[in-house]
């Protein structure tokens, strides 16, 4: 009985939940309702970012920094592919400020703030496989600036001047998320830790017992053998007494 118990507190320890990381930019993969895509995605970059939008889906998807986003219900979410896997991001990504909100009507008539744009549609998996070269490269800064017209010297700054603000908070989003998951590692590891004291703790508890268990049946063993010892003694005291008797008779 005493074992059993203390397994059973032993797996409800194991089984105990693990505080959940606070502020933490990842989620769990979940189901979202899904988007309609009559062919693979082609891609078009926007102008002055190495943003890339959908323009021929209907909702909401962006792919950035090798991750696809979308927002769903209010809240954004993430995946590394663009129709599965998508995991919760407990923020409005950095990025999504940089995105006109009239990005879609500017593509619809080929203008870009006022500029002939000419867009240049990108198979998704080219973009999966490369962006991260071009965009060390400004791969799109030197197609034409993006493939809008007429922009000078200033444009073309003012894009690197937004370059370099986006790259300084991908990295501090970067460190962030390094900082969370190694702060989730170390609770983990020291509730791993409190789980094995108080295992310990439980199993030179069972020690102690057995160990008195042990000591009572020695106890016990000596004194049944005292009871023997006095049975075999009183049985011989009556033998003495019987031929005591005998004697006096005679």
């Amino acid at each position: 009985m005493k074992k059993l118990l203390a397994g059973t507190l032993l797996l409800a320890l194991a089984l105990a939940p693990v505080p959940t990381m606070a502020g933490s930019n990842i989620g769990f993969s979940l189901s979202l309702p899904s988007i309609v895509f009559e062919s693979s995605p082609e891609l078009v970059v926007l102008p002055g970012t190495n943003i890339y939008v959908a323009p021929d889906v209907d909702a909401e998807i962006f792919f950035y920094n090798g991750w696809w986003w979308r927002p769903s219900q209010g809240r954004w979410y993430r995946s590394r592919n663009y129709d599965a896997g998508w995991s919760h991001y407990q923020r409005v990504p950095s990025f999504y400020r940089q995105i006109p909100s009239g990005w879609r009507n500017d593509y619809r008539h080929n203008r870009w703030q006022g500029r002939e744009w000419h867009q240049q549609r990108t198979p998704y998996h080219n973009v999966q496989r490369n962006w991260n070269q071009w965009e060390k490269s400004r791969y799109w800064e030197k197609q034409n600036n993006w493939g809008v017209r007429d922009s000078n010297q200033r444009d073309r700054d003012r894009g690197r001047d937004r370059d370099n603000r986006q790259d300084r908070q991908d990295r501090r989003d970067r460190r962030d998320y390094e900082q969370e998951r190694n702060n989730r590692n170390e609770r983990l590891d020291q509730q791993e830790q409190k789980i094995d004291n108080q295992r310990e703790r439980l199993e030179q508890q069972e020690q102690r017992i057995n160990n008195r268990n042990q000591r009572l049946e020695q106890q016990e063993r000596k004194i049944n053998n005292q009871n023997e010892q006095l049975q075999i003694e009183e049985q011989e005291l009556n033998r003495l007494r019987y031929r005591e008797v005998e004697r006096q008779r005679n």
